[in-house]
């Protein structure tokens, strides 16, 4: 009997391609049972949790997002993608860091700890997939990504603008992205809000295509507005779970009706395909209000097909 089967997630030493044959319902829980290291050396992609609620203005729960996550990603790391018909592990060498060492009772520490994770991260060479965890940790994400890539075109994907007034130093998931125009590290005229239905009379020019704008008009028209819009800048995807209707991700914080289905984010994302891709987090995955785990599996599974746009990208930068 082979010894490469069970407990990838910590019997594996390595970042090396390919992955071992698992049971779904046991075993040690990474991220699509990628390995826990810390070693960049060679990797890809670098996936991490960020298990952070303090800046919520609803309903807690969001720190065990990653946890979540990870857990529903089993069956996806079983087999071929779909629809796109590979292992993304043929191609691309990622691991799962583990989470974000945070001090929640300093919280003027937190950001600056995800700012210097994620400089390490990118600072090797490999893109991030980032699990949250609140909306808030965007920020020092992005403020890593730009130091790197320069002003990132934005695609933002929520129930919420998150541009609300800011006064520069306030924790709050509602606000981080004012400050992040402000500080000059999103390229406005090159980013999307997608799936909004709330109403701020103060909104940045954002591309903005409302939830019902979506429903009326359609994914290819969202995605033929988006993919125009950010052209070839740099492209950073925030994920905001509460994107989705509560019908489809009832574990988050805020939950809004009327939102996109699961089966709208899904094409939506696999649409990004070909842009520039550089990160993603997605957030607000709130567990205690989650049932049969569906949120989590939508969060997985959208994060699983964005690691495939990577595996994609990669093999063609290969050929």
């Amino acid at each position: 009997m082979s010894a490469q089967k069970g407990d990838q997630a910590f019997r594996r030493n390595d970042t090396t391609l390919g992955r071992w044959p698992e049971m779904t319902y046991a075993g040690v829980l990474s991220f699509l049972r990628r390995n826990y290291s810390r070693d960049l050396a060679g990797a890809d992609l670098v996936i991490s949790g960020i298990p952070f609620d303090s800046a919520v203005t609803n309903r807690t729960g969001t720190r065990l997002g990653p946890q979540a996550i990870r857990a529903a990603s089993v069956q996806l790391a079983e087999l071929k993608a779909f629809p796109w018909g590979f292992d993304p592990f043929e191609t691309l060498a990622a691991i799962d860091w583990g989470d974000v060492w945070l001090d929640p009772h300093h919280p003027d520490t937190v950001a600056p700890a995800i700012e210097a994770h994620a400089d390490a991260i990118l600072g090797a060479g490999a893109r991030m997939l980032s699990l949250g965890g609140d909306h808030s940790v965007s920020l020092p994400l992005l403020r890593a990504h730009a130091r790197r890539h320069g002003p990132l075109a934005l695609i933002q994907v929520d129930a919420h603008c998150d541009t609300w007034e800011d006064d520069g130093t306030r924790l709050d998931h509602g606000t981080m992205f004012a400050r992040a125009v402000a500080e000059g590290i999103i390229d406005v005229a090159r980013s999307s809000q997608v799936g909004l239905r709330t109403h701020n009379d103060a909104d940045p020019d954002f591309l903005i295509l409302a939830a019902p704008w979506i429903h009326r008009n359609g994914i290819d028209a969202a995605l033929a507005a988006v993919r125009e819009r950010a052209g070839d800048a740099p492209v950073y995807l925030s994920f905001d779970i509460d994107g989705l209707d509560p019908a489809f991700a009832p574990g988050t914080g805020t939950p809004v009706p009327g939102g996109l289905a699961s089966w709208q984010a899904l094409e939506f994302l696999r649409g990004l395909d070909g842009l520039n891709l550089t990160g993603m987090d997605l957030v607000e995955v709130s567990p205690p209000y989650d049932h049969a785990e569906i949120t989590a599996l939508a969060a997985a599974t959208l994060a699983h097909d964005w690691l495939c746009l990577i595996a994609r990208q990669k093999a063609r930068d290969a050929g």
